[in-house]
């Protein structure tokens, strides 16, 4: 007689779990939009400005700010470093004459330089702040931009201050070459 109730139950659990419906046996496929505060269209990069947009994550306010500020301001001097090099070697290759390679290291450490020291001149111009009341985690939002012309005019200073690259660069041609990669920028 035990057997015989064990072996109900088996068939009642089996039938209580057999009768649970049929599952689908492919997840469905949902999306939905995000809205990403500090990005779009005018948080970036256009002809006049360099722009970079970035999130910060963290526990600590202080330290998600932080985070999105690195970030942000790391992807503007990259971006200025890859403009720049674009530039010289543009630059290079339809004006320069003689000793290139020397002149376009020079240049290039002398845009190493002037990135560095311009980054301190980084505008903000959106930032939001998040909290996930279930993890605790603050999120910031942030998108910052300096100015082109800035970069372009400290750089021009910085080739006037070097006798050997105001020998070897035209600022008035290197500043038409810049503006240009600017142009491009903003396509």
């Amino acid at each position: 007689m035990k057997s015989f109730y064990y072996l109900l139950a088996l068939v009642g659990i089996v039938v209580l779990t057999g009768c649970g419906g049929s599952k689908s046996a492919v997840a469905q496929n949902v999306e939905i939009d995000i809205d990403v505060p500090c990005s779009g269209p005018e948080f970036q990069t256009n002809k006049e400005y360099f722009r970079a947009s970035a999130m910060g994550l963290s526990t600590d306010m202080a330290t998600a700010k932080k985070k999105a500020n690195i970030t942000a301001r790391s992807e503007i001097a990259g971006a200025i470093s890859s403009r720049l090099k674009v530039v010289t070697d543009n630059y290079a290759s339809s004006y320069q004459r003689g000793e290139q390679e020397e002149a376009k290291s020079r240049f290039q450490e002398l845009a190493r330089s002037v990135v560095d020291q311009q980054l301190e001149g980084v505008r903000v111009i959106c930032e939001k702040t998040r909290k996930d009341t279930t993890s605790g985690n603050y999120k910031v939002y942030v998108s910052l931009e300096l100015s082109g012309k800035d970069i372009m005019e400290a750089m021009t200073a910085r080739i006037k201050s070097d006798d050997k690259l105001r020998i070897d660069f035209e600022c008035e041609k290197f500043e038409k070459v810049f503006e240009e990669e600017m142009a491009k920028a903003a396509q």
